[in-house]
């Protein structure tokens, strides 16, 4: 049902409404796991200062200021959080930067597990790649939005209760599919040279 998820309908809100209209839902999720799919390779986040390192070629810098996440990561509180990250191959830039904070945050026990993209190629048989996808239990699922710069524009939230239950077991079964997050962060992540923004 993820491949279904951009035909269905929904309520489209900016970046701000988006925000404004998830936290509050966040908030009442109790003990139901709130679950994130990532598929895109890239993004912008230029108000995060260790992206901004990071695009800048100051790889060390970048690397000081996720450490300066850690503390914060850490002391968050709220519902279970499970992810499941997609990977193409060779890794971007951004998904090596990600991928440190990403480690912080199962740390900090944050579920996640990470999918080469050809799992899901099955899903992506009609060519269009599959959404980045928020969903909050019962409550609402958000297709996220983002512009040709990969900055967040907004979301399309959906309320349907049948493509939530869908969507929220298709996840179910990817993430148990997955790898853990720091098992592939020791073998495919710390090897690498530091990231060429440009490249």
């Amino acid at each position: 049902m993820l491949d279904r998820v951009r035909a269905a309908p929904g309520r489209l809100l900016d970046a701000a409404a988006y925000l404004d209209d998830f936290w509050p839902r966040f908030g009442r999720l109790g003990d139901e796991p709130f679950w994130k799919l990532e598929r895109a390779q890239h993004f912008r986040e230029p108000d995060v200062a260790s992206w901004s390192a990071m695009v800048a070629g100051d790889w060390e810098r970048s690397l000081v200021l996720v450490e300066e996440m850690r503390a914060d990561i850490a002391s968050a509180s709220g519902p279970e959080l499970r992810r499941v990250r997609i990977v193409e191959q060779p890794v971007t830039p951004y998904l090596q930067w990600e991928m440190q904070i990403l480690r912080l945050r199962a740390e900090a026990g944050e579920r996640i597990r990470v999918l080469p993209a050809k799992s899901v190629a099955h899903l992506e048989a009609s060519g269009t790649r599959l959404p980045e996808v928020v969903l909050l239990g019962s409550l609402a699922m958000y297709e996220v939005l983002y512009d040709r710069t990969g900055t967040l524009s907004g979301a399309r939230r959906i309320d349907d209760p049948d493509l939530l239950g869908s969507c929220r077991a298709e996840l179910s079964r990817l993430y148990d599919q997955g790898e853990d997050l720091l098992n592939y962060f020791d073998r495919e992540i710390i090897p690498l040279p530091p990231p060429k923004p440009g490249a």
